[in-house]
Order: C-alpha cells, then structure tokens, then sequence
C-alpha cells in the first residue's frame, strides 16, 4: 500500500487564462498562448522584446544584463511613477532552446532582503499555439507567502497578460 502523502496544489489567484497554484514550496504560473514556440521563445529570450512585455501595466523594464547563456547573467530593473524601481536578476542555469530554461529569478524585498530562486520555464508545442508553466523554487510555504504578500501573482498575471497582447500583434 502506498502511504506516500502529497501536499496538496493551493490555488493562488488562478484566471480564465493563467492558472496559479503553489505545491510545497514551488509557485506555479500555466499559461498557453496563441503563437508557435520558437515567437513565445524569442519573446523571453530576446532583450529587445523583453522590455515590450515584462512587467505590470503602467511600468516600464530596462534589461541592464541578459546573457541567454549558461552562467550567463540578467538584470532587469522595473520603473513606476508610484514607487522606486524594482530589480529583478540572477543567471542562467540550464538551457534547452526552445524547449526550456532555467535561472535564478531574484527580487530584493526591503526589510526582508533577496527573495526568490530557480525558476523553470517549459515551453510545449501545441502545433501553433505554446504552453509555458514557470515553475519558481520558492522554498517554503512561507517563502511563497511572502512573495504574494509584495505582489507577485498580480506582476506575473500582467505580464503574462501583456506578453499574450504582444505575440497577438503578429
């Protein structure tokens, strides 16, 4: 008999288009998009697209770094008139053109000091259409906790948002 016992998938804000759930200490964003695989690759590989898309509506994302390499290092500095800016970095550790990749995603949260982990990116091809799940090693239930607490689903729900608006542009 198997007595393996599971954490159980705790829904995070999922939407008609984005589901959002935690599982242990991992946060999960699924999402499939209307474009062919190699366009939603380019779209997070590509730091003249990045800025286009990434982030929440109003703000605006310089791409200090991107180095789509293993080691490599990015930098992303987010700007909003009601707020100071917010950097997001880490490197790249695992890539699998244009299946996945994997890298450190990393926020500082003041007070509290860097926040985050890996976080892998799948990209499945539906012929036409692409499914992307992101999955971010947060930790700990607490961890999560915390990255909701400053806003993380809703980031990642614009974004999400404003990267599917963009590959529909053509």
């Amino acid at each position: 008999m198997d007595t393996t016992m599971t954490e159980p998938r705790i829904d995070r804000g999922s939407t008609p288009t984005t589901a959002i759930y935690s599982i242990d200490g991992n946060l999960y964003f699924e999402r499939t998009f209307d474009a062919p695989r190699d366009r939603v690759w380019q779209a997070f590989t590509d730091p003249e697209i990045v800025p286009r898309w990434w982030g929440k509506h109003g703000t605006t994302t310089v791409v200090e770094a991107m180095d789509v390499t293993v080691g490599g290092e990015w930098r992303y500095v987010s700007h909003a008139d009601d707020r100071e800016p917010v950097t997001f970095y880490g490197e790249y550790l695992e890539i699998d053109a244009p299946e996945r990749f994997t890298w450190t995603f990393l926020f500082d949260v003041p007070g509290v000091g860097p926040q985050g982990g890996p976080e892998t990116h799948t990209f499945e091809d539906l012929g036409g259409r692409t499914h992307v799940r992101s999955v971010g090693e947060m930790g700990s239930a607490a961890e999560i906790e915390a990255a909701v607490a400053v806003g993380m689903i809703e980031g990642g729900l614009q974004l999400w948002d404003r990267l599917a608006e963009l590959l529909a542009e053509g």
